[in-house]
């Protein structure tokens, strides 16, 4: 079951909402405990049989174990893993297998910690597949638009001239930076394998080669060290999350206001309606999107904020984790997927772009004609203030027509002729997407 099956489709977390559901929590535990039997194994601690035996026992379980059954089992002890390790034990003592062999070494926080990990790798790889989507989506508007003039826009008023690639190429370097940061902060996600109190008592002198032998059977980094209550790889990863939704953010904030009917420039493909305006074209996708990366900062702070877990196991910090991190990966995953869905075939009307630049009647450049007319007279910029305040023309202003003859004026109030490094920008972008490094790093 997923965490949201009414709103998780409306906020792009569908596919997420399996990886990450309570039935995925409950296989991730089962297949570390399993792993950690057949690390166990390895070092002759247990046998190979006792191993395969829970291991197929594991396997069972994950299939019929009713999460909120466990669920209410793991009030007592604070956590699910109490509960889990009694069914399990039952479930291989018909084989023989003695209670020792099961869970050996462990601590209830190596389990959710590792399993943690083992869905962050899982759904982040969801996550990043959809931010390199997004990215893909906005490389192509970028070299499609490469030359199509339209107002860049700063806090909120018509500034200058520039191009609608320019500005999708942005989009396209802010969502490859974030995916890349990403990529890399999920392929180091490690093990987490101490005991009790983090100093592998239980196995010494095996413990190292045992928590080592666990991350190969899990395809997890190595710990190094056990991190109970070192939560910066937590931390991370709840940073990189953050920073991927704000990327996604961005452009799906850019389209609601351009495809806003006052301004007109873009449209997505499959805009939604109304239940009361049957003339609504809504640009679904980016507010959705919007909507789950709305909801990422306040998770991100309760993870940073939480980081000071105490000695060697934190009471509650750590606890707090567990949802938050998961919700984090479905709200950020949620957002990049519908911002894949957004851009991808975006429809821009570079007529109503051309429509908005004339809109001030040239005043748009007034910066140009101030550069050109200061060539003639120390208050060029007094001169074109004033033509602007008064709502004059340009090429009809007195004082800067005694400079500037009217045709050179309406030269300089050519949007076309003042775009700057516009088309550079997008060539600069899409020559230098690193994409492959993206498909590497992603477990």
């Amino acid at each position: 079951m997923a965490r949201g099956e009414l709103f998780d489709p409306v906020f792009g977390g569908h596919a997420l909402g399996a990886e990450l559901s309570d039935r995925a929590w409950i296989s991730a535990m089962l297949e570390v405990e399993a792993g950690l039997a057949r690390a166990v194994a390895a070092t002759g601690r247990i046998s190979g049989a006792d191993a395969a035996e829970i291991t197929a026992a594991a396997g069972r379980l994950a299939e019929r174990l009713d999460p909120a059954v466990l669920g209410a089992e793991g009030v007592g002890g604070g956590n699910p893993v109490i509960p889990l390790v009694a069914r399990l034990r039952a479930e291989c003592s018909g084989a023989g297998v003695p209670a020792a062999a099961v869970h050996t070494g462990a601590t209830s926080q190596d389990v959710i910690d590792t399993a943690l990990m083992l869905l962050a790798r899982r759904s982040g790889a969801l996550v990043v597949g959809d931010l390199a989507a997004a990215a893909d989506a906005a490389a192509a508007l970028a070299a499609a638009h490469r030359d199509t003039p339209m107002a860049a826009r700063t806090l909120g008023q018509q500034a200058l001239p520039t191009t609608f690639g320019a500005l999708a190429a942005g989009w396209c370097a802010g969502l490859d930076r974030a995916a890349q940061t990403l990529a890399a902060v999920l392929g180091s996600l490690p093990v987490q394998f101490g005991g009790a109190a983090g100093t592998l008592a239980a196995l010494h002198p095996n413990g190292f080669d045992v928590a080592d032998a666990l991350a190969a059977e899990l395809g997890l980094a190595r710990q190094g060290v056990p991190w109970h209550t070192d939560r910066v790889r937590i931390g991370e990863l709840a940073s990189a999350l953050g920073v991927a939704a704000g990327a996604v953010a961005k452009p799906a904030t850019d389209v609601v206001s351009m495809a806003a009917t006052e301004l007109g420039e873009v449209a997505e493909d499959a805009p939604g309606g109304s239940s009361a305006m049957p003339h609504k074209r809504n640009p679904v996708a980016a507010v959705t999107a919007r909507a789950a990366a709305c909801r990422v900062p306040g998770l991100v702070a309760t993870v940073l904020g939480n980081m000071d877990h105490e000695f060697a196991r934190a009471a509650g910090a750590w606890h707090a984790e567990w949802e938050t991190v998961t919700d984090l990966l479905r709200l950020t995953g949620g957002a990049a997927h519908r911002l894949a869905d957004c851009l991808d075939g975006l429809h821009v009307d570079a007529a109503a772009m051309r429509r908005n630049l004339d809109a001030t009647g040239g005043m748009l450049l007034a910066e140009r004609v101030t550069g050109a007319l200061a060539g003639y007279t120390d208050s060029a910029r007094a001169f074109v203030t004033a033509a602007c305040a008064a709502g004059r023309p340009l090429d009809a202003d007195p004082e800067v027509t005694q400079y500037l003859d009217p045709a050179t004026v309406r030269e300089l109030l050519d949007p076309a002729g003042y775009l700057g490094h516009a088309g550079d920008l997008v060539d600069r972008v899409l020559a230098g997407r690193d994409t492959r490094s993206i498909k590497e790093n992603t477990p």
